[in-house]
């Protein structure tokens, strides 16, 4: 079993201190640096969902959806949210059969590269949004 805590550890930290942040510093960029990061990480989850899904022989990919921007105040709910999406997607994915090719970038991956590359992601994000 894929351990994702290095993942959600990362996520609930980003987003525990944008919950705590001051509106001031939310609205200099903090706010749009973790929905554009939650916007990721909610299409690599859907990657790894649909090609889960998708391996059965299904009809084609439905088009990604895309996370709301929802004000800066619910960002570090939704950027909780999106994160562990993603942990749970990575738990399945290396539970279950290996994607074929025709999959996506995310799935070509072992899931354990795709954790690592999101907790990359997450560290960037949360040093450039709140330096």
């Amino acid at each position: 079993m894929l351990d994702t805590s290095p993942l959600t550890a990362a996520v609930e930290r980003f987003a525990d201190r944008l919950r705590a942040a001051p509106q001031s510093r939310l609205q200099q960029g903090a706010a749009e640096v973790a929905l554009e990061l939650a916007r990721e990480l909610s299409l690599r989850a859907q990657r790894l969902e649909e090609a889960a899904e998708g391996s059965g022989g299904g009809t084609g990919a439905a088009p990604a959806r895309t996370m709301p921007d929802d004000g800066i105040f619910v960002v570090g709910d939704q950027l909780a949210v999106a994160g562990l999406d993603l942990a749970e997607a990575l738990h399945a994915a290396a539970a279950g059969p290996a994607a074929g090719p025709a999959a996506g970038p995310d799935t070509a991956k072992a899931p354990s590269e795709v954790l690592d590359e999101a907790v990359r992601l997450v560290d960037q994000a949360e040093a450039r949004a709140l330096r």
